[in-house]
């Protein structure tokens, strides 16, 4: 955990009478460059202590207490807030405008060496054991695929990155999944999603195969992975404006940086549902949620279908025997072992339909249409069918999905 939580909650707000003076600020970084030459000194003994180990940044968190890589995460982030630059912009105002005043002896030298801050704006600093501060209460046990088990989703785009918000300044160390000692790409992503109740694989190639997929980054949202390579070889965590979180490389931290073109996008958590079609569920809407998360897929395509098929109807039937809400016909449901009259059967049954029609057709809209008119007119046209039904009926489904993301 990084000593300063840098994440924007709604609960808590910084004192603007409390700032940094450019004559603290000019003390700290002499005291930085005292240290960083201090640090040369050590280094070479470390390494002559050390030869065999892989660097001196290794060599050091085996070689000394813990709380110096905490102290010098203080330091860093001290120095970020008095060299603002465009990647560490947010980093800077929020350490800027908590820094305590001058710590004393004992218990300010004491934090400084473990890096545990307590900010308190009208008193002087205290020791506390350093823990995570969340936007949302921590959820439920989840699978190990990255799935939410037993109900809806409890985290959303929003408390990712605000969790994630919080590591900035966190060194980068290869193999690292923790802010004691650092952080590489996908570390950083299953410590975020596993801080929020989300159990995710360790690496970024395994990471890439769970979840939803998204289209492209026109349909990301905040809290969605961004992959490149396939398999993957780095992630990082959309937060939007074709941005993003991540521990890019050896020598840089945990920072904020340009998506660029990346491979692949998923959606871990439950999707910002469009709120008019949240409306027209009503009580139905756990269900929605519980059944595109168990089934892996975007809640919002659940939900549009639904509006599309029946307008929320739980005992619509069409002239061609199409029954229920998602207006599932008999022989289908059959199929799949459901009550297509029974509303919540129904809903995780058409869940399971798109999910498989997702891993056919790989789009919303080819989903969609073959939802509609069936796999085989689907691949017999190479698309859309061009039945004028069909079309309109995928129109309408995307133009949902869209509201929900817009």
């Amino acid at each position: 955990m990084s000593m300063v939580s840098l994440a924007p909650s709604s609960s808590s707000s910084v004192n603007p009478s409390v700032q940094m003076s450019q004559s603290a600020i000019s003390g700290i970084l002499a005291t930085i460059n005292s240290i960083s030459n201090m640090g040369k000194t050590l280094a070479s003994s470390v390494d002559a202590a050390v030869p065999s180990s892989a660097s001196f940044a290794s060599a050091l968190a085996s070689a000394t207490p813990s709380g110096l890589i905490n102290g010098a995460n203080l330091l860093q982030n001290l120095n970020n807030a008095a060299n603002p630059s465009a990647t560490n912009l947010s980093n800077a105002a929020a350490v800027t405008s908590q820094v305590p005043s001058q710590p004393t002896s004992p218990s300010g030298a004491q934090a400084l060496a473990t890096g545990n801050w307590a900010f308190s704006p009208s008193s002087t600093p205290s020791v506390s054991p350093a823990s995570p501060t969340f936007a949302t209460s921590p959820a439920s046990p989840v699978a190990s695929s990255g799935t939410i088990t037993g109900g809806a989703p409890v985290v959303n785009g929003a408390s990712v990155v605000s969790d994630a918000m919080q590591y900035l300044g966190v060194p980068y160390q290869w193999g690292g999944a923790s802010p004691s000692t650092g952080f590489d790409c996908s570390g950083l992503v299953q410590k975020v999603f596993s801080d929020l109740g989300v159990s995710l694989p360790r690496t970024a190639a395994q990471q890439q195969s769970t979840g939803t997929p998204v289209a492209s980054l026109a349909l990301a949202q905040p809290g969605d992975l961004i992959f490149y390579g396939s398999p993957a070889y780095h992630v990082g965590i959309y937060i939007g404006n074709g941005k993003m979180i991540d521990a890019p490389k050896a020598g840089q931290n945990v920072q904020v940086n340009s998506v660029g073109t990346p491979t692949s996008i998923v959606r871990i958590t439950g999707a910002t549902a469009n709120p008019s079609l949240v409306s027209q569920a009503g009580s139905y809407l756990p269900t929605f949620q519980a059944a595109a998360a168990a089934n892996h897929i975007d809640v919002n395509l659940l939900l549009s279908i639904a509006k599309v098929e029946s307008n929320f109807n739980p005992n619509a039937v069409s002239s061609a025997g199409a029954q229920g809400i998602m207006q599932i016909m008999p022989s289908t449901a059959s199929g799949l072992g459901i009550n297509p009259m029974n509303p919540t059967q129904a809903i995780y049954g058409a869940a399971q339909l798109l999910s498989e029609k997702l891993g056919a057709f790989k789009t919303p809209a080819l989903a969609a249409a073959a939802y509609n008119a069936g796999d085989n007119a689907v691949r017999a046209y190479g698309g859309i069918p061009p039945y004028p039904e069909t079309q309109n009926y995928v129109t309408s489904v995307l133009q949902n999905m869209k509201g929900a993301a817009a």
